[in-house]
């Protein structure tokens, strides 16, 4: 038996130099691996881009979600906005004795009292305690269109003159004018009946005083009817009933209704 030995350091040579080989074949030459402390596979770690891109993702669901959230609940308000704004649009009328202050039933052989009749657009918004009401040029009677907004809140009526493009602003008169929950009432029950039979005719005269150089101090509702127009203040006189004689030479007429008799409003410069 022939006993053959090696030398230490020409084995641990050639042992480098085979793992050397054996580095360049493999292609991993200068590679060190690391492996965590806790022992998991590095292949199982997932890499930062791939952290973010799974980050963004996240990200652009929660925006459209919240993005369609927006879209469901504004198109239901407007919904509800649009379908409340036609729902309290009226347009209806009243009739109403103009020459008469009686309401009696006349006596045998009397000639039949001469009704009149004023036809207009009515909107309420109960909410927001506002009144607009919109008055066409009359096919009969004697009067101006305009446009009015009773303003609960503010205690403010404001008419547009439609033909002279003017505006005029007074204290509510809640004497003539009635509550839009009331008036709403009211205007339910006279497009059941057509027109509300035997009303008469009240009369009142303003007259125009001051200018108003900023609308805006007049609330939201009577701004969107007054910007851009001139607009002024109005000194009311005492309301009459029946027909009176005055000098009418330099007034405006507007025939409305905001209760259950007619309005004759005199608007007259100083």
């Amino acid at each position: 038996m022939v006993k053959v030995s090696f030398n230490s350091a020409l084995a641990q040579k050639e042992g480098g130099k085979k793992e050397d080989e054996e580095g360049k074949e493999g292609g991993s030459l200068g590679q060190v691996l690391i492996v965590p402390a806790d022992g998991k596979d590095p292949e199982a770690v997932v890499p930062v881009r791939q952290r973010r891109a799974w980050c963004w993702c996240w990200c652009m669901c929660f925006g459209l979600a919240f993005m369609l959230a927006v879209v469901i609940l504004g198109g239901a308000y407007l919904y509800k906005y649009f379908s409340h704004q036609e729902s309290g649009v009226y347009f209806c009328g009243i009739k109403y004795i103009e020459d008469g202050l009686t309401l009696t039933e006349p006596d045998v052989g009397a000639p039949a009292p001469r009704y009149q009749i004023i036809e207009e657009n009515i909107q309420i918004l109960e909410e927001e305690d506002v009144e607009f009401i919109s008055v066409p040029i009359p096919e009969f009677a004697d009067s101006d269109p305009a446009d009015i907004v009773h303003d609960f809140q503010r205690r403010l009526t404001a008419y547009l003159d439609l033909s002279l493009d003017k505006c005029y602003v007074i204290p509510l008169n809640t004497s003539v004018v009635m509550p839009p929950k009331n008036f709403l009432e009211l205007l339910i029950n006279i497009k059941a009946g057509t027109y509300l039979p035997q009303s008469y005719l009240i009369h009142e005269q303003m007259i125009v005083t001051d200018r108003i150089e900023n609308v805006d101090q007049l609330g939201f509702f009577i701004y969107r009817l007054c910007r851009d127009k001139e607009t002024y203040k109005l000194q009311r006189k005492e309301a009459l009933r029946g027909i009176h004689k005055r000098e009418v030479s330099n007034c405006r007429k507007i025939r409305h209704f905001e209760n259950r008799f007619a309005v004759e409003t005199l608007i007259c410069e100083q």
